[in-house]
C-alpha cells in the first residue's frame, strides 16, 4: 500500500500547497527512509524506518485496548469482526504497510475498502469518526515514549491519520469535523546559497530568503528586514 497511498497523498498535498509541484521527484520526499535533518518533515511512508514493527504494534495495541473498553455502541462493531488481538494484528499490518515496511497487509486497498464497507460501515459516520479520533488522540498522547523524542513523528502520524480520515469522509459522505492535531508543515526547499552569486541572492524575495535560511537551520527570528537576511545568506 506504500506506493499507491504515497502517490495519492503527494497529489493531494501538491494541490493544497503542502508539497511543491515536483515533490514526486524530490528524493527526501519519496524515499522510504526518514531524513536525518530535524528541519525536514517525516513523510508517513518513512515512519517504519523510524518506528519499526514493535513500536507500531505498541501504539495500535494501546488504541484497541481503549476501543474494547469503550461504550457498547462503539465496541460492539469491532467485537463482531474479531477479538482485540485480531484487530491489533490487522491494523498494525496496515500501518506497517502504508508506513514503508513492505507488503504486510495482504489484500491491500481492496481488503481495506471491503472491511469498511461491509464490516465497519456503522461507524463510518460523523459520530463514529468523532469517537474513533478521540480514542486515537488519547492513544497518541500516551505513546510519546514510542516516538523516540522526535517531534516530527507525531506530526507525521497526525498527517497519516488525517489523510485516511479525509478519504473515509469522502467515501462514506460524512462531514469531516475531527482533527488529530498539528500535521506536517509545508515543505521548505533547501537553497544552496554557497553555489549562488551575490546578485542571485539579492534577487530573491524576502520570503524566499527567510524560508531558504530556515530550511538550512538558520535562526532568522530576529531578522526584521531583507538586508539582514541577505547578509546571513552571503555568510553561508
Amino acid at each position: 500500500m506504500t506506493e499507491t497511498t504515497r502517490a495519492k497523498y503527494i497529489a493531494a498535498a501538491i494541490k493544497s500547497g503542502v508539497l511543491p509541484k515536483d515533490a514526486h521527484r524530490i528524493p527526501e520526499v519519496v524515499s522510504l527512509e526518514a531524513p536525518e535533518s530535524t528541519n525536514t518533515p517525516i513523510q508517513f511512508w518513512q515512519l517504519f524506518s523510524i518506528l519499526g514493527p514493535d513500536r507500531i504494534v505498541a501504539i495500535v495495541g494501546d488504541f484497541y485496548q481503549r476501543v474494547f473498553a469503550d461504550e457498547t455502541w462503539f465496541t460492539s462493531v469491532f467485537e463482531r469482526v474479531g477479538g482485540m488481538n485480531h484487530h491489533i494484528n490487522t491494523q498494525a499490518s496496515m500501518w506497517a504497510d502504508v508506513m514503508g515496511g513492505g507488503p504486510y497487509y495482504h489484500g491491500a486497498e481492496f481488503r481495506l475498502g471491503f472491511h469498511h464497507t461491509h464490516n465497519a460501515h456503522q461507524l463510518m459516520t460523523e459520530d463514529g469518526a468523532r469517537r474513533w479520533v478521540a480514542l486515537m488522540v488519547k492513544t497518541l498522547d500516551a505513546s510519546e515514549a514510542h516516538m523516540l523524542g522526535d517531534p516530527r513523528v507525531r506530526l507525521s502520524l497526525n498527517t497519516f491519520l488525517s489523510h485516511f480520515l479525509g478519504k473515509y469522509a469522502e467515501d462514506f459522505a460524512f462531514e469531516n469535523r475531527e482533527t488529530f492535531g498539528e500535521t506536517n508543515p509545508a515543505w521548505r526547499r533547501k537553497v544552496n546559497f554557497m553555489n549562488m552569486t551575490a546578485d542571485a541572492i539579492e534577487a530573491m524575495s524576502e520570503e524566499e530568503l527567510r524560508l531558504g535560511l530556515e530550511g538550512r537551520g538558520v535562526d532568522v527570528s530576529a531578522d526584521a528586514d531583507k538586508v539582514a537576511l541577505i547578509r546571513k545568506a552571503m555568510a553561508l
